[in-house]
């Protein structure tokens, strides 16, 4: 999910993934995220920072499988 959002003060960010948003927790965040990258989401919680290629390829093939947009 791609973060729009930090919010410092309760250690959370906005993310958004096919025009879904959500607050996710940063505490167990591998490397801390600025607004613009990517992170992979697990119950609530950023566990993983990656590039923007890797997101970008990652939906594409998660576009393939389920059929529909969701970049």
């Amino acid at each position: 999910m791609e973060v729009k959002e930090i919010k410092t003060e309760n250690n959370s960010a906005l993310v958004s993934a096919g025009g879904t948003e959500r607050e996710v927790r940063l505490d167990l965040v591998d490397e801390m995220p600025e607004i613009g990258d990517y992170v992979l989401v697990h119950a609530g919680y950023a566990l993983h920072r990656i590039d923007e290629q890797t997101a970008r390829e990652t939906l594409e093939l998660l576009e393939e499988i389920f059929g529909n947009e969701i970049s």
